[in-house]
Order: structure tokens, then C-alpha cells, then sequence
């Protein structure tokens, strides 16, 4: 029976691994699309969202069935659970993928970067897909040092999201209104899919370390026994 246990264990590490895999394909679609008013490619992103959907409500009904069948306790209830609460995370994360396609198709066919922040939200973009990217590699090896550096990214987006507020509240911005919003609503949303990231991160720190705050290398999360 505790084989059986560990193998449901195993099972949701899995499952989240692939949600995070298809995570990072929508987030780099999305602001590849958004850089280059690619609508084709933002239908993609919006089409593919549903995957992630039920990918993570299945997710969240195994976990439910574990907690049912095999009421496990101390670290492995808080496996369980944490398990429920990333996959919530990663499903949003699939949604802000999701909604900066949207912005695309939206201003289609003109673009919908506003005229100056170019190279910002380029930049925006390129560091969302490393977050998803890093934070896959963490869920899948649990190697801590890829918490740190999701938290290191996190901080860059954080200035370059100050940096937006901060052109379009300036007087030199010549912006029209949908342009303004455009700028802002596309800019939390990228700020917001690598804070989603931390969320998960800071959770298998937790699992693996026991403390929100501690530090250490490659841990098992799930096949410890």
C-alpha cells in the first residue's frame, strides 16, 4: 500500500512537470506573438489554454483522491496539499499567457506594444520565458539554487514594471488612451506570471526544506521516503 502511496506521489510531481512544460510553451508564444503582432500564433496560445485547464483540474482530482483514499499526514499531507495550491498557480499562469495573446488579437492587425517600450516588453517577454523555463527544471529536479535564481529574475521584471508605470505617467508620454492601457495591462501581466512562478518556487523550498526561508541544493521532493 505504500508503494502504491509513493507511486501517487510520483504521479503528481509528474503531472506537474508537464502543466509547467505546457506553461512555458504558452508564455513563449504569447510574447513572441505580442513582439510581433503574430495572431496566428496568439490563437495558439488561446486555442492550447483549455489543455492547461484540465490538465490541472485532473491534477487537482487526484490530489483530492489521494487525500481521500489515503489521508496521509505530516509531510506527506503537506505534499498533497502544496501540490493543489502550485497547480492553482500554474493554471493562472496559463491564463496570463492566455491574456497577452488576447492583447494581440485584440489590436490586430496594428501592434500592440505601444510605440517606446519595444524593447522593454521584449525584455519582459524573454525573462517570463526563462522564469517558466527555470521553474519546469525546479519542479522536475528540485534543485533549490533554480529558486533563487526565479526570485533574481522576478526582481528584474519587478524594475522594468516600475519602469513602465513610470513612461506612461511621464510627461513626455504621447500615448493615446488604449495605448496607456495597453502598456499597463500587459505589463502586470507579465509581472504577475513570474510572481505566480515565485509562489511555486517558495512552495518546493518548503517541501523540501522545511522552512520557508532555508536554503540547500538538489532535494527530493516527492520519492523521499
Amino acid at each position: 500500500m505504500r508503494e502504491v502511496f509513493h507511486q501517487s506521489l510520483e504521479d503528481v510531481q509528474a503531472r506537474l512537470v508537464e502543466i509547467a512544460e505546457l506553461v512555458t510553451v504558452a508564455i513563449d508564444k504569447a510574447t513572441r506573438a505580442f513582439g510581433t503582432s503574430d495572431v496566428a500564433l496568439a490563437e495558439e496560445v488561446i486555442e492550447a489554454d483549455i489543455v492547461i485547464d484540465d490538465k490541472a483540474i485532473a491534477l487537482d482530482e487526484l490530489a483530492i483522491e489521494i487525500l481521500a483514499r489515503q489521508q496521509p499526514v505530516a509531510r506527506d499531507l503537506r505534499i498533497v496539499v502544496s501540490a493543489l495550491r502550485m497547480s492553482a498557480s500554474l493554471e493562472r499562469m496559463g491564463d496570463i499567457a492566455e491574456h497577452i495573446a488576447q492583447l494581440t488579437r485584440m489590436r490586430f492587425p496594428e501592434r500592440a506594444i505601444p510605440k517606446g517600450l519595444k524593447s522593454t516588453f521584449t525584455k519582459m517577454g524573454e525573462l517570463d520565458v526563462e522564469v517558466a523555463r527555470k521553474l519546469t527544471e525546479l519542479l522536475r529536479t528540485q534543485d533549490l539554487a533554480l529558486s533563487d535564481e526565479i526570485r533574481n529574475t522576478d526582481d528584474a521584471l519587478d524594475d522594468l514594471h516600475v519602469s513602465v508605470f513610470e513612461k506612461v505617467l511621464s510627461d513626455s508620454w504621447q500615448g493615446e488612451a488604449s495605448a496607456t492601457v495597453d502598456a499597463t495591462l500587459a505589463s502586470r501581466y507579465h509581472e504577475r506570471f513570474a510572481d505566480h512562478a515565485v509562489s511555486v518556487a517558495k512552495k518546493v523550498s518548503y517541501l523540501a526544506t522545511g522552512d520557508w526561508t532555508t536554503e540547500t541544493d538538489a532535494i527530493s521532493v516527492v520519492t523521499e521516503a
